[in-house]
């Protein structure tokens, strides 16, 4: 079965009332809906929870992008830069990752946000991931 339903949601992002709403290309998309979960200054997204919603869209690639492998795996953080662009306001919001490279040892990875208008990105993100592939 692809990760993509295998793919269970850690209870940070079910705290957040996130959701994987489908994919695109075999890529899962979370959705966050904006909530007083969410909430930083009064009517807009907190900076961190966009950030956890980079992350967990950057890690469901990233186990998507493995999967296909069919390999055994174990992934760890190694470093995360955010572009915070314009504030997320009172919608939802919808990430996606994209895997820009996947070594024996390395991923890197990018992510995005957007709300109402796909082209209109509210926050990015570049990480990287070191990679163990099990033989």
């Amino acid at each position: 079965m692809s990760m993509l339903y295998d793919y269970k949601l850690p209870p940070y992002a079910r705290a957040l009332g996130m959701n994987i709403d489908g994919a695109e290309d075999g890529v899962p998309i979370i959705t966050m809906p904006f909530s007083d979960n969410v909430i930083g200054r009064p009517g807009f997204l907190h900076g961190g929870a966009m950030a956890g919603l980079l992350e967990i869209a950057a890690m469901a690639s990233l186990y998507a992008a493995l999967d296909k492998r069919g390999q055994k795996y174990s992934v760890k953080q190694v470093n995360v830069t955010v572009d915070f662009m314009r504030g997320g306001a009172n919608h939802m919001s919808y990430a996606i990752g994209k895997v820009n490279r996947l070594g024996r040892q390395l991923a890197n990875v990018e992510a995005e946000i957007w709300q109402e208008d796909r082209k209109r990105i509210i926050c990015a993100a570049q990480m990287h991931y070191m990679v163990k592939l099990e033989e």
